[in-house]
């Protein structure tokens, strides 16, 4: 704990968790254009290569330590945060104090648990696979994981299904208020593009995770 991470100022450790939150929000969008390849039918042609440029190529995998890093500092920093909010204020009030604070704004925390959850199925069924820490009978000849024949085996199960599209709709309303807080905390706040901001990041919220459902839902109902 006498780490100097540990020591930053809360406006430091807030401009980093920023920083690495839109960075986080960029590699959704390229998550997607993957995840989307699902929908093509072409036998999986798209997605399998897809998968295989991501889990052989050099430079991407350079690009997934910085991505697994910057994961890890973000959780870290926001629960580092949480709890430093709440070590001021030990002692709730008696009469709530009414803010403009926007309502889900004050369950960040929450909501991200609820996507880190996410975050440890997705893993333990797709990259811990790859490294060959979970084992699984989809495997081609050349010991390769077979990602199309595991996301079709997930999605066409009701139950994986269903708890993916609520964890992305939890997802939504957290990186809408996350997205309208990096700026804010980045200074960039003005009357002339504060509500493009705003706008733009409701849009994005809105249309990345439903960009992610479409793809449950289509095995679920229309495959």
């Amino acid at each position: 704990m006498n780490s100097s991470f540990f020591r930053f100022s809360s406006i430091t450790k807030k401009i980093w968790m920023a920083f690495l939150g839109l960075f986080l929000m960029i590699f959704l969008v390229v998550h997607l254009g993957i995840n989307l390849c699902l929908l093509r039918d072409d036998g999986g042609a798209w997605f399998t290569a897809a998968a295989h440029f991501m889990g052989t190529n050099y430079i991407v995998k350079v690009f997934e330590i910085g991505l697994f890093a910057g994961f890890i500092i973000h959780i870290l920093l926001g629960i580092i945060l949480q709890v430093q909010n709440w070590m001021a204020r030990p002692v709730r009030y008696m009469v709530s104090n009414k803010t403009d604070t926007p309502f889900l704004s004050k369950y960040m925390i929450y909501t991200g648990g609820i996507v880190l959850i996410f975050l440890v199925i997705h893993f333990i069924n797709f990259y811990f696979i790859k490294l060959g820490w979970v084992s699984n009978p989809n495997v081609s000849a050349d010991g390769e994981p077979e990602f199309y024949t595991i996301a079709q085996q997930l999605f066409a199960n009701p139950v994986y299904s269903i708890l993916y599209i609520c964890l992305f709709i939890v997802l939504g309303f957290h990186l809408n208020q996350a997205f309208q807080a990096a700026w804010q905390t980045l200074g960039i706040n003005h009357p002339q593009y504060t509500t493009c901001i705003r706008r733009f990041g409701t849009f994005y919220a809105i249309v990345v995770p439903l960009g992610f459902i479409i793809i449950p839902f289509y095995y679920l109902f229309i495959r």
